[in-house]
């Protein structure tokens, strides 16, 4: 077998996507409006047309978002996103008057789909949705036009979404588009402002209004489709959340060095145009595990004394990996989302415990066949945000140890553990550029420095002054 067979050979998945790709092909072409008596080649043409605008989705889907399709739910959510609004346009002009075609909220789609992926494809799916309703309605390029201009409003408008304010600005915006085309369109046909039919602006504040309607409709989809939108994840990001509370009060030293990650991976992923909210909290929960076992590890040890100075390296290490596998356990009783269990289960990848496996191997230098006790058991980090908190894990940890913090003790540090990470082949499967790696190493060895800088040494003060 070639290697281009290899690569092609449909999957599970693959076929699972065709079925609903065609599925919501054939029910876009059965409520498409038709005259009594349609033959077979307009069934045909339609046919055409709407698989036409579902092959270039799959086209863009598989080549810059590929992550959709390599979970079904999140294809699902695309397709349903699509056919509600082709089957609303659909109801509209049977059943109601088509000047209230105004009144349908085509924004809610780069609303929605901007909360849980990019702008992109948030713009994309919504020239898509607009394309396929467009032949639906009279005057389709203008309808199409001013829907199109909308949505891009509402995707520039679309920053800090976790404000539920910014819904209200993002609907007045909305209202202000929808009219200010619509005069413009009207006053280029007409030539005058007498022919204006005045009432259709009462539709377009009414589409306002239907844009609120986008803050529950992120919330059942998150539910649903198991999403994570920017408003959850400033929840979870709240220290006063149970179980941030219960790693402050059982392991201390873990929850510092947790908030110390948080700011170091912060700073890399504003940089490298990773989820910042994402990072974050996904750093404060990283170390969870460590609730289980606090006092075996060092950060969480304050007389001095260490648990481990009883144990063999053997039990050491096993000890010191499980609490990856405590994490997810933890997580899953808390009911923290899977987005979040990921930081917990690659945050060490496929590394190795090497204190205690050079511990072991000085004591047992003839024994090679052990290495595999000693290493996490993975996986490896998958993406942007999660190679930035194995690397920021990592360089704080460390950073602990210096005995002179310098910036050429700190440059040295960071770049030491960053390339015996990328030796081992942790970040292997993520798409970042070595400008990414570089980026993120100049940010940590920033934010270090301002973490250890060098303070004024102040005189003691022994006398009172009168």
């Amino acid at each position: 077998m070639s290697e281009n067979q290899k690569v092609w050979k449909p999957t599970r998945k693959y076929y699972i996507n065709l079925i609903f790709f065609m599925l919501s092909i054939i029910i876009v072409v059965a409520i498409w409006p038709r005259e009594s008596g349609a033959g077979l080649f307009r069934i045909l043409g339609t046919f055409i047309l709407v698989s036409s605008c579902y092959l270039v989705l799959y086209l863009f889907l598989s080549h810059f978002r590929s992550e959709v399709l390599d979970v079904t739910r999140k294809t699902l959510f695309i397709i349903l996103i699509i056919l509600s609004f082709v089957a609303l346009t659909r109801f509209v002009i049977t059943f109601g008057d088509q000047s209230l075609l105004f009144l349908i909220p085509f924004v809610i789609i780069p609303i929605v789909i901007r909360t849980f992926y990019d702008a992109r494809l948030a713009l994309f799916i919504l020239l898509i949705t607009i394309m396929l309703a467009g032949f639906m309605v009279p005057d389709p390029f203008e309808y199409i036009f001013v829907n199109f201009i909308s949505g891009m409003v509402a995707i520039f408008t679309l920053t800090n979404i976790y404000r539920k304010a910014k819904f209200f600005i993002i609907a007045l915006l909305v209202v202000i588009s929808y009219s200010a085309l619509y005069l413009g369109i009207s006053l280029m046909h007409f030539g005058n402002a007498k022919n204006l039919i005045w009432s259709d602006f009462y539709l377009f504040a009414g589409n306002g209004i239907l844009v609120l309607i986008s803050y529950p409709i992120i919330f059942i989809f998150e539910k649903r489709f198991l999403f994570l939108s920017d408003t959850t994840l400033l929840e979870l990001a709240d220290t006063n959340q149970p179980l941030l509370r219960k790693l402050a009060e059982e392991a201390p030293g873990s929850f510092q060095h947790s908030l110390q990650v948080a700011n170091l991976a912060e700073e890399a992923a504003r940089i490298t145009g990773a989820n910042l909210l994402l990072v974050r909290t996904g750093a404060l929960y990283h170390d969870i595990g460590k609730i289980a076992n606090p006092k075996y590890y060092t950060e969480n040890q304050t007389d001095g004394l260490s648990p481990h100075d009883n144990l063999n390296p053997e039990d050491s290490a096993k000890v010191i990996i499980n609490h990856v596998k405590n994490g997810v356990i933890l997580a899953k009783n808390f009911k923290l989302p899977i987005q979040i269990i990921d930081f917990i289960r690659t945050h060490h990848g496929t590394t190795v415990a090497y204190y205690f496996f050079k511990k072991y191997t000085d004591l047992h230098p003839w024994d090679t066949s052990k290495g595999k006790d000693f290493t996490y058991p993975g996986p490896k980090p998958f993406s942007k945000e999660t190679a930035v908190i194995m690397m920021a894990d990592a360089v704080e940890a460390s950073s602990r140890s210096l005995v002179k913090y310098t910036e050429g003790t700190i440059s040295e540090l960071v770049e030491r553990i960053v390339y015996i990470q990328e030796q081992d082949g942790q970040f292997s499967g993520i798409p970042l550029t070595f400008k990414d790696i570089s980026d993120i190493k100049n940010a940590f060895k920033k934010r270090l420095s301002n973490i250890y800088h060098v303070r004024i040494a102040y005189p003691e003060r022994d006398f009172l002054i009168d």
